[in-house]
């Protein structure tokens, strides 16, 4: 590819995401104008909703696994995602005696955990309650991270395990200590062998983009709203230009 090429495919992903931010302030300042339909359910998030009050009811912990993606590569999205549901859980079951605990297979991931964490404690008053060890990386490689999981999974009283960022089939080790432990388990990945996996494994996994909704159905706020409903405009924008394409095909114009 040579540098044309190149600048053109960078001109395209630039007006791509130009159109996609367009499209979630539009959004954000229309449902703030005028009430928009609600989102379509998903029996994941309704359960985990569940799982969070009895959890706190209970006295047991929460765990959110993150995955062990960085922030800066393609895995950087899932991420993202996994520290957005950290942020919301952490607020939900503020008030329990176990707050949640979180675990990584990244460094940077695992102090933004911890950031996260104390931001939580931090805007609700309660700094002094917050615990550095509701953080932790438990290992860098793919099995050593699965691995460096279980304990917590086995030993701490976990009621529910949420995974959300970047794994790959040794999720498989994690989503069994979770069965066996008696704990239901919500999961979701941008890695298609850890989607096949937590499909199979997982009590309520999310499919394909079901992952970057997290934020809306947890009410994270207007913009999350805004950008699955802006997912919703350029998927159907896809399929229409799928099938213009197919039929210019068809009758030999293309």
């Amino acid at each position: 590819m040579n540098f044309s090429e190149l600048l053109g495919v960078e001109i395209i992903g630039l007006v791509f995401v130009l159109v996609f931010l367009a499209l979630i302030i539009l959004f954000i300042v229309y449902e703030r104008s005028q009430k928009l339909n609600p989102l379509r359910p998903i029996r994941a998030f309704d359960r985990l909703r569940r799982e969070i009050g009895l959890a706190v009811e209970a006295g047991k912990r929460l765990h959110v696994s993150l995955g062990r993606g960085g922030i800066t590569g393609l895995e950087g999205g899932s991420a993202l995602v996994g520290l957005s549901t950290l942020d919301r859980i952490a607020r939900t079951a503020s008030i329990s005696d176990r707050p949640p605990v979180a675990t990584s297979g990244d460094g940077t991931l695992t102090l933004l955990s911890q950031n996260t964490a104390r931001g939580v404690f931090t805007s609700i008053g309660l700094e002094n309650q917050f615990e550095p060890s509701s953080g932790r990386l438990v290992g860098v490689t793919p099995f050593s991270y699965a691995a460096g999981t279980l304990p917590v999974i086995y030993d701490e009283q976990v009621a529910a395990n949420i995974l959300a960022g970047h794994f790959g089939s040794e999720v498989a080790l994690i989503t069994d200590a979770a069965e066996r432990s008696g704990g239901m388990t919500l999961g979701g990945s941008d890695n298609l062998s850890a989607q096949a996996v937590l499909y199979a494994a997982s009590d309520e996994p999310l499919i394909g983009e079901e992952l970057y909704a997290t934020g809306a159905y947890l009410k994270a706020g207007p913009a999350h709203n805004a950008s699955v409903r802006a997912q919703d405009v350029f998927r159907w924008v896809l399929i229409a230009v799928i099938l213009v394409g197919a039929a210019l095909k068809f009758f030999g114009i293309l």
